[in-house]
Protein backbone atom coordinates (compact mmCIF):
# COMPACT_ATOMS: atom_id res chain seq x y z
CA UNK A 1 0.00 0.00 0.00
CA UNK A 2 1.35 3.05 -1.25
CA UNK A 3 1.59 6.24 1.14
CA UNK A 4 -0.32 9.25 1.12
CA UNK A 5 1.33 11.25 -0.64
CA UNK A 6 0.35 14.47 0.88
CA UNK A 7 2.33 16.97 2.45
CA UNK A 8 1.73 17.27 6.20
CA UNK A 9 0.53 20.54 7.56
CA UNK A 10 1.23 19.26 10.50
CA UNK A 11 4.40 19.32 13.09
CA UNK A 12 5.72 16.59 14.81
CA UNK A 13 6.99 17.68 18.22
CA UNK A 14 9.99 15.69 19.81
CA UNK A 15 10.22 12.22 17.29
CA UNK A 16 11.75 9.34 18.47
CA UNK A 17 12.51 5.69 17.29
CA UNK A 18 9.85 2.80 18.39
CA UNK A 19 12.36 0.20 19.40
CA UNK A 20 12.80 -2.90 17.36
CA UNK A 21 10.57 -0.87 14.07
CA UNK A 22 11.86 1.08 11.39
CA UNK A 23 9.06 3.83 12.57
CA UNK A 24 9.12 6.98 14.55
CA UNK A 25 6.59 8.41 17.39
CA UNK A 26 5.68 11.63 17.44
CA UNK A 27 5.97 12.46 21.46
CA UNK A 28 3.68 15.80 20.46
CA UNK A 29 2.10 17.09 17.38
CA UNK A 30 1.76 20.85 16.70
CA UNK A 31 -1.26 22.02 14.69
CA UNK A 32 -1.85 25.26 13.70
CA UNK A 33 -3.44 26.56 17.07
CA UNK A 34 -3.20 23.75 19.11
CA UNK A 35 -0.72 20.94 20.28
CA UNK A 36 -2.16 17.19 21.26
CA UNK A 37 0.26 15.01 22.98
CA UNK A 38 -0.99 11.14 22.74
CA UNK A 39 -0.29 8.45 24.71
CA UNK A 40 1.51 9.63 27.28
CA UNK A 41 3.49 6.94 29.56
CA UNK A 42 6.10 7.26 31.61
CA UNK A 43 8.73 5.94 29.59
CA UNK A 44 12.32 7.38 28.21
CA UNK A 45 11.94 5.82 25.09
CA UNK A 46 14.78 3.24 25.53
CA UNK A 47 13.48 1.23 28.22
CA UNK A 48 9.76 1.17 28.13
CA UNK A 49 8.89 1.98 31.43
CA UNK A 50 11.80 4.34 32.97
CA UNK A 51 13.75 2.45 35.38
CA UNK A 52 13.35 5.40 37.84
CA UNK A 53 9.63 4.76 37.91
CA UNK A 54 10.35 1.26 38.58
CA UNK A 55 13.33 1.37 40.76
CA UNK A 56 13.13 -2.32 40.70
CA UNK A 57 16.13 -3.00 43.51
CA UNK A 58 13.76 -1.09 46.38
CA UNK A 59 10.22 -0.24 44.84
CA UNK A 60 8.77 0.67 47.88
CA UNK A 61 11.16 3.21 49.43
CA UNK A 62 9.72 6.32 49.07
CA UNK A 63 6.67 7.33 46.61
CA UNK A 64 4.62 4.84 45.50
CA UNK A 65 5.42 3.22 41.99
CA UNK A 66 2.06 5.09 40.85
CA UNK A 67 3.23 8.47 42.02
CA UNK A 68 6.72 8.38 40.26
CA UNK A 69 4.85 6.98 37.11
CA UNK A 70 2.68 9.49 37.41
CA UNK A 71 5.47 12.42 37.45
CA UNK A 72 7.29 10.98 34.79
CA UNK A 73 4.63 11.09 32.76
CA UNK A 74 3.82 14.98 33.31
CA UNK A 75 7.81 15.67 32.72
CA UNK A 76 7.03 14.23 29.50
CA UNK A 77 4.26 16.33 28.44
CA UNK A 78 5.96 19.48 29.94
CA UNK A 79 8.47 18.70 27.26
CA UNK A 80 6.24 18.40 24.79
CA UNK A 81 4.42 21.54 25.36
CA UNK A 82 7.17 23.21 26.02
CA UNK A 83 8.48 22.37 22.67
CA UNK A 84 5.60 24.09 21.03
CA UNK A 85 5.81 26.86 23.32
CA UNK A 86 2.58 26.42 25.69
CA UNK A 87 2.43 25.25 29.52
CA UNK A 88 0.37 23.02 31.60
CA UNK A 89 -1.98 26.21 32.10
CA UNK A 90 -2.21 26.08 28.12
CA UNK A 91 -4.16 22.45 28.64
CA UNK A 92 -7.69 21.95 27.79
CA UNK A 93 -8.22 18.37 28.32
CA UNK A 94 -6.57 15.60 29.77
CA UNK A 95 -7.76 12.02 29.98
CA UNK A 96 -6.18 9.55 31.90
CA UNK A 97 -6.21 5.69 31.50
CA UNK A 98 -5.00 2.91 34.50
CA UNK A 99 -4.32 -0.79 34.51
CA UNK A 100 -5.38 -0.75 38.05
CA UNK A 101 -7.74 0.96 40.49
CA UNK A 102 -4.51 1.25 42.89
CA UNK A 103 -3.06 3.75 39.89
CA UNK A 104 -5.58 6.12 40.57
CA UNK A 105 -5.50 8.19 44.20
CA UNK A 106 -1.34 8.30 43.78
CA UNK A 107 -1.87 9.40 39.70
CA UNK A 108 -4.86 12.21 41.31
CA UNK A 109 -2.64 13.27 43.78
CA UNK A 110 0.21 14.73 41.08
CA UNK A 111 -1.97 15.67 38.64
CA UNK A 112 -3.09 18.45 41.55
CA UNK A 113 0.62 19.23 42.27
CA UNK A 114 1.12 19.54 38.72
CA UNK A 115 -2.05 21.70 37.71
CA UNK A 116 -2.82 23.02 41.23
CA UNK A 117 -6.50 24.48 41.28
CA UNK A 118 -7.25 24.51 37.66
CA UNK A 119 -7.62 20.99 36.56
CA UNK A 120 -8.85 20.97 32.75
CA UNK A 121 -12.19 18.82 32.41
CA UNK A 122 -11.05 14.77 32.10
CA UNK A 123 -12.24 11.25 31.26
CA UNK A 124 -10.48 8.28 34.02
CA UNK A 125 -11.39 4.56 33.00
CA UNK A 126 -9.69 1.19 33.32
CA UNK A 127 -8.26 -0.56 30.91
CA UNK A 128 -6.71 -4.39 30.17
CA UNK A 129 -3.13 -3.66 28.61
CA UNK A 130 -0.56 -0.71 27.75
CA UNK A 131 1.97 -1.49 25.28
CA UNK A 132 4.60 -1.50 27.43
CA UNK A 133 5.62 -4.47 30.53
CA UNK A 134 4.78 -2.69 33.90
CA UNK A 135 3.57 0.30 32.81
CA UNK A 136 -0.16 1.24 34.75
CA UNK A 137 -0.82 4.75 33.63
CA UNK A 138 -1.90 6.15 29.87
CA UNK A 139 -2.70 9.49 29.45
CA UNK A 140 -3.83 11.86 26.64
CA UNK A 141 -3.31 15.95 25.91
CA UNK A 142 -4.73 18.60 24.39
CA UNK A 143 -3.37 21.62 24.61
CA UNK A 144 -3.88 25.45 23.04
CA UNK A 145 -0.75 27.11 21.16
CA UNK A 146 -0.52 30.59 23.09
CA UNK A 147 -0.78 33.88 20.93
CA UNK A 148 -2.32 31.63 18.41
CA UNK A 149 -6.10 33.36 19.27
CA UNK A 150 -7.27 30.32 22.04
CA UNK A 151 -7.66 31.88 24.99
CA UNK A 152 -8.01 29.53 27.66
CA UNK A 153 -11.17 29.75 30.46
CA UNK A 154 -11.64 27.60 33.63
CA UNK A 155 -15.35 28.10 33.84
CA UNK A 156 -16.38 28.88 37.05
CA UNK A 157 -20.03 27.82 36.90
CA UNK A 158 -21.81 25.45 39.84
CA UNK A 159 -22.09 22.19 37.66
CA UNK A 160 -25.52 20.07 38.72
CA UNK A 161 -23.26 17.12 40.26
CA UNK A 162 -20.84 17.77 42.98
CA UNK A 163 -17.26 17.36 42.06
CA UNK A 164 -15.29 15.02 44.52
CA UNK A 165 -12.23 17.17 45.64
CA UNK A 166 -10.24 14.10 44.65
CA UNK A 167 -10.76 14.48 40.82
CA UNK A 168 -10.73 18.40 41.22
CA UNK A 169 -11.29 19.16 37.97
CA UNK A 170 -13.24 22.62 36.58
CA UNK A 171 -16.86 22.41 34.96
CA UNK A 172 -16.01 23.57 31.82
CA UNK A 173 -13.24 24.76 29.74
CA UNK A 174 -13.68 27.27 26.74
CA UNK A 175 -10.82 28.03 24.24
CA UNK A 176 -11.75 30.04 21.30
CA UNK A 177 -15.14 28.12 20.25
CA UNK A 178 -14.69 25.13 21.70
CA UNK A 179 -15.76 23.78 24.70
CA UNK A 180 -14.49 20.77 26.68
CA UNK A 181 -16.92 18.97 29.88
CA UNK A 182 -15.43 16.04 32.09
CA UNK A 183 -16.35 12.37 31.32
CA UNK A 184 -19.89 12.02 33.16
CA UNK A 185 -20.98 8.88 34.34
CA UNK A 186 -23.90 7.38 36.71
CA UNK A 187 -22.56 8.93 39.80
CA UNK A 188 -24.49 10.35 42.16
CA UNK A 189 -25.35 14.37 41.84
CA UNK A 190 -24.60 14.93 45.75
CA UNK A 191 -21.92 13.23 47.99
CA UNK A 192 -23.73 10.88 50.47
CA UNK A 193 -26.57 9.63 47.85
CA UNK A 194 -24.43 7.54 46.25
CA UNK A 195 -22.13 5.94 44.48
CA UNK A 196 -24.37 5.38 42.09
CA UNK A 197 -27.36 8.12 41.76
CA UNK A 198 -30.19 6.41 42.93
CA UNK A 199 -32.14 7.04 39.53
CA UNK A 200 -29.84 4.69 37.60
CA UNK A 201 -30.83 1.75 39.42
CA UNK A 202 -34.21 0.23 40.23
CA UNK A 203 -34.26 -1.97 42.81
CA UNK A 204 -35.65 -4.75 40.91
CA UNK A 205 -33.51 -3.41 37.83
CA UNK A 206 -33.00 -6.64 36.35
CA UNK A 207 -36.41 -7.34 35.27
CA UNK A 208 -38.18 -3.55 35.73
CA UNK A 209 -35.65 -1.58 33.98
CA UNK A 210 -32.63 -1.86 31.12
CA UNK A 211 -29.74 -0.40 33.01
CA UNK A 212 -27.23 1.07 30.37
CA UNK A 213 -30.60 2.94 29.09
CA UNK A 214 -31.14 4.17 32.58
CA UNK A 215 -27.36 5.31 33.10
CA UNK A 216 -27.23 6.86 29.22
CA UNK A 217 -30.19 8.85 29.95
CA UNK A 218 -29.41 10.37 33.44
CA UNK A 219 -25.74 11.47 32.31
CA UNK A 220 -27.30 13.06 29.07
CA UNK A 221 -30.54 14.78 30.69
CA UNK A 222 -29.19 15.28 34.37
CA UNK A 223 -25.11 16.11 33.79
CA UNK A 224 -24.20 16.74 30.05
CA UNK A 225 -27.03 19.06 29.36
CA UNK A 226 -26.56 21.20 31.74
CA UNK A 227 -22.42 21.16 32.17
CA UNK A 228 -23.30 22.56 28.32
CA UNK A 229 -25.18 25.23 28.87
CA UNK A 230 -23.13 26.39 31.78
CA UNK A 231 -20.83 26.57 28.84
CA UNK A 232 -22.57 28.34 26.49
CA UNK A 233 -22.84 24.84 24.69
CA UNK A 234 -25.54 22.63 23.79
CA UNK A 235 -26.40 19.13 23.00
CA UNK A 236 -26.98 20.10 19.03
CA UNK A 237 -23.16 21.58 19.22
CA UNK A 238 -21.56 18.57 20.09
CA UNK A 239 -19.14 17.32 17.96
CA UNK A 240 -17.16 14.33 19.70
CA UNK A 241 -17.74 11.83 21.95
CA UNK A 242 -15.61 8.98 23.38
CA UNK A 243 -17.90 6.37 25.23
CA UNK A 244 -16.27 4.07 27.54
CA UNK A 245 -18.18 0.84 28.18
CA UNK A 246 -17.61 -2.26 30.06
CA UNK A 247 -19.91 -4.57 28.58
CA UNK A 248 -20.06 -5.03 25.41
CA UNK A 249 -23.79 -6.32 25.59
CA UNK A 250 -24.82 -2.76 26.89
CA UNK A 251 -23.67 -1.55 22.86
CA UNK A 252 -26.95 -1.46 21.48
CA UNK A 253 -28.87 -0.18 24.61
CA UNK A 254 -26.57 2.62 24.65
CA UNK A 255 -27.01 3.34 21.13
CA UNK A 256 -30.88 3.47 21.09
CA UNK A 257 -30.70 5.65 24.16
CA UNK A 258 -27.99 7.91 22.60
CA UNK A 259 -28.73 8.88 19.54
CA UNK A 260 -32.61 9.33 20.99
CA UNK A 261 -31.04 12.88 21.76
CA UNK A 262 -29.49 14.24 18.56
CA UNK A 263 -32.71 13.84 16.06
CA UNK A 264 -30.31 11.89 13.27
CA UNK A 265 -27.75 14.47 13.69
CA UNK A 266 -25.05 12.80 16.48
CA UNK A 267 -21.75 13.66 16.88
CA UNK A 268 -18.70 11.68 15.63
CA UNK A 269 -19.14 9.03 18.43
CA UNK A 270 -16.40 6.49 19.52
CA UNK A 271 -17.18 3.54 21.72
CA UNK A 272 -14.24 2.18 23.46
CA UNK A 273 -14.40 -0.98 25.89
CA UNK A 274 -13.03 -0.55 28.65
CA UNK A 275 -12.01 -3.58 31.71
CA UNK A 276 -14.46 -4.88 33.88
CA UNK A 277 -15.20 -3.38 35.69
CA UNK A 278 -13.70 -0.45 34.18
CA UNK A 279 -14.37 2.79 36.83
CA UNK A 280 -13.84 3.94 39.95
CA UNK A 281 -17.06 3.12 41.03
CA UNK A 282 -17.28 -0.20 39.91
CA UNK A 283 -20.86 -0.71 39.30
CA UNK A 284 -20.90 1.93 37.07
CA UNK A 285 -21.61 0.97 33.29
CA UNK A 286 -20.62 3.68 30.95
CA UNK A 287 -18.92 7.41 31.03
CA UNK A 288 -19.22 9.86 28.12
CA UNK A 289 -16.90 12.39 27.14
CA UNK A 290 -17.27 15.02 24.71
CA UNK A 291 -16.07 18.07 22.89
CA UNK A 292 -18.47 20.66 21.78
CA UNK A 293 -18.76 24.58 20.06
CA UNK A 294 -19.89 27.67 21.46
CA UNK A 295 -23.81 28.04 20.13
CA UNK A 296 -23.09 31.70 19.89
CA UNK A 297 -19.96 30.94 18.12
CA UNK A 298 -18.35 31.32 14.38
CA UNK A 299 -17.24 27.84 13.84
CA UNK A 300 -19.77 25.39 12.82
CA UNK A 301 -20.47 21.62 12.58
CA UNK A 302 -20.19 19.79 9.39
CA UNK A 303 -20.91 16.26 8.64
CA UNK A 304 -18.49 14.46 6.90
CA UNK A 305 -19.49 10.97 4.54
CA UNK A 306 -17.56 8.74 4.24
CA UNK A 307 -16.90 5.47 1.54
CA UNK A 308 -18.51 3.24 3.85
CA UNK A 309 -21.56 3.55 6.36
CA UNK A 310 -20.50 4.01 9.79
CA UNK A 311 -20.16 1.25 12.15
CA UNK A 312 -23.67 1.55 13.64
CA UNK A 313 -26.77 2.54 11.76
CA UNK A 314 -27.62 6.21 12.74
CA UNK A 315 -24.19 7.39 13.34
CA UNK A 316 -22.08 9.96 11.50
CA UNK A 317 -18.55 9.21 9.70
CA UNK A 318 -16.96 12.23 11.13
CA UNK A 319 -17.88 15.70 12.03
CA UNK A 320 -15.56 18.71 10.87
CA UNK A 321 -15.91 21.73 13.08
CA UNK A 322 -12.75 24.44 11.71
CA UNK A 323 -9.55 23.34 11.77
CA UNK A 324 -10.70 19.97 13.34
CA UNK A 325 -11.69 16.53 11.99
CA UNK A 326 -12.84 13.95 14.71
CA UNK A 327 -13.80 10.58 13.08
CA UNK A 328 -16.69 8.45 14.31
CA UNK A 329 -14.61 4.93 15.51
CA UNK A 330 -13.36 3.18 12.19
CA UNK A 331 -13.82 -1.01 11.68
CA UNK A 332 -12.91 -2.70 8.31
CA UNK A 333 -16.23 -2.70 7.53
CA UNK A 334 -17.82 -3.98 3.89
CA UNK A 335 -21.34 -3.54 3.40
CA UNK A 336 -21.63 -3.74 7.03
CA UNK A 337 -19.37 -6.72 7.70
CA UNK A 338 -15.76 -7.38 8.98
CA UNK A 339 -13.80 -7.68 4.95
CA UNK A 340 -12.81 -11.33 3.75
CA UNK A 341 -9.37 -10.54 4.26
CA UNK A 342 -9.55 -9.85 7.73
CA UNK A 343 -11.02 -13.62 8.49
CA UNK A 344 -8.53 -16.35 9.61
CA UNK A 345 -9.20 -19.43 8.10
CA UNK A 346 -9.57 -22.01 10.13
CA UNK A 347 -8.06 -24.79 8.04
CA UNK A 348 -4.75 -22.69 6.96
CA UNK A 349 -5.07 -20.19 10.17
CA UNK A 350 -1.12 -19.14 10.31
CA UNK A 351 -1.51 -18.05 6.40
CA UNK A 352 -2.20 -13.97 6.11
CA UNK A 353 -1.99 -11.16 9.15
CA UNK A 354 -5.29 -9.90 9.25
CA UNK A 355 -4.82 -7.32 11.69
CA UNK A 356 -2.85 -5.44 8.54
CA UNK A 357 -6.05 -6.23 6.47
CA UNK A 358 -7.74 -4.22 8.73
CA UNK A 359 -5.89 -1.76 9.55
CA UNK A 360 -5.26 -1.02 5.81
CA UNK A 361 -9.24 -1.35 4.75
CA UNK A 362 -9.55 1.32 7.65
CA UNK A 363 -7.08 4.23 6.37
CA UNK A 364 -8.41 3.08 3.40
CA UNK A 365 -11.71 4.66 4.51
CA UNK A 366 -10.13 7.49 6.77
CA UNK A 367 -7.99 8.73 3.92
CA UNK A 368 -11.24 9.34 1.79
CA UNK A 369 -13.52 11.04 4.59
CA UNK A 370 -9.88 13.18 5.13
CA UNK A 371 -10.20 14.21 1.29
CA UNK A 372 -13.82 15.13 1.68
CA UNK A 373 -12.82 17.42 4.59
CA UNK A 374 -9.80 19.11 2.82
CA UNK A 375 -7.11 17.62 4.56
CA UNK A 376 -5.25 15.00 3.95
CA UNK A 377 -4.71 11.70 6.51
CA UNK A 378 -0.87 12.99 7.08
CA UNK A 379 -2.50 15.72 9.26
CA UNK A 380 -3.36 13.56 12.00
CA UNK A 381 -2.93 14.58 15.50
CA UNK A 382 -4.39 11.58 17.53
CA UNK A 383 -4.94 8.00 16.54
CA UNK A 384 -5.96 6.03 19.30
CA UNK A 385 -6.07 1.87 18.80
CA UNK A 386 -7.84 -0.86 21.06
CA UNK A 387 -6.51 -3.56 20.26
CA UNK A 388 -8.38 -7.25 21.15
CA UNK A 389 -4.57 -7.96 21.65
CA UNK A 390 -1.54 -6.20 21.81
CA UNK A 391 0.54 -9.01 19.66
CA UNK A 392 -1.14 -7.29 16.88
CA UNK A 393 1.13 -3.93 17.74
CA UNK A 394 4.44 -4.39 15.51
CA UNK A 395 2.11 -5.47 12.34
CA UNK A 396 0.19 -2.39 12.82
CA UNK A 397 2.84 -0.08 13.66
CA UNK A 398 4.02 -1.43 9.91
CA UNK A 399 0.97 -0.75 8.22
CA UNK A 400 0.65 2.80 9.70
CA UNK A 401 5.00 3.94 9.11
CA UNK A 402 4.17 2.36 5.21
CA UNK A 403 0.89 4.93 4.90
CA UNK A 404 2.53 8.05 6.46
CA UNK A 405 5.54 7.62 4.64
CA UNK A 406 7.45 7.26 7.74
CA UNK A 407 6.12 10.32 9.09
CA UNK A 408 6.22 9.67 13.16
CA UNK A 409 2.81 8.47 14.56
CA UNK A 410 0.61 10.72 16.91
CA UNK A 411 -0.28 6.53 18.49
CA UNK A 412 -1.49 5.54 21.74
CA UNK A 413 -2.64 1.79 21.59
CA UNK A 414 -4.17 -0.19 24.62
CA UNK A 415 -5.62 -3.47 24.36
CA UNK A 416 -9.37 -4.68 25.39
CA UNK A 417 -11.49 -7.42 26.13
CA UNK A 418 -13.59 -7.47 23.55
CA UNK A 419 -14.44 -4.92 20.41
CA UNK A 420 -18.21 -4.42 18.80
CA UNK A 421 -17.61 -6.53 15.26
CA UNK A 422 -17.41 -10.42 15.43
CA UNK A 423 -14.14 -11.09 14.66
CA UNK A 424 -12.55 -7.81 14.49
CA UNK A 425 -8.77 -7.23 15.64
CA UNK A 426 -8.62 -3.35 15.89
CA UNK A 427 -10.92 0.11 15.68
CA UNK A 428 -9.29 2.94 15.35
CA UNK A 429 -9.99 6.84 16.90
CA UNK A 430 -8.86 9.23 15.10
CA UNK A 431 -8.49 13.22 15.30
CA UNK A 432 -7.60 15.30 12.47
CA UNK A 433 -6.21 18.97 11.91
CA UNK A 434 -7.78 20.88 8.62
CA UNK A 435 -5.17 23.35 7.82
CA UNK A 436 -6.56 26.68 6.06
CA UNK A 437 -10.34 26.36 7.56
Amino acid sequence: MSGTNSKSAVEALLPVSIPHTDARLARGIRAGRWVFASGQAATDYVNGVAPAALRAEHPLNGESKYKREARLIYQNVKEVLAEAGAKIADVVRVDQYYTTERAMHPYHEVRHDVFGPNIPPSTSNLHQRFSRTDQTIEIQVMAAVPGQGLTVKHETFKPSYDISPVSGYSPALSAGDFRFVPGQTGEALKDGEGPLDPSVRHPRSPWRQWPIKLETDYIVTRKLKACLEGAGAGLESVVKAQVYLCDREDVPGFNETWLSFFKGNPPATTIIPTANPGFGINALRIEINTISLALAGNTKREVIKGPEAPAFDGYVSAIKCGDLLFLSGLYALKDGRLIDEAKVDERQPFYGIPVKAELRAIIEQAEAICRSAGTTLRNAVRIQQQHTSLADLPAAIEVWNEAMDGAPLPLSPVEVPWLAVPGARVQVDLWVYVPGA
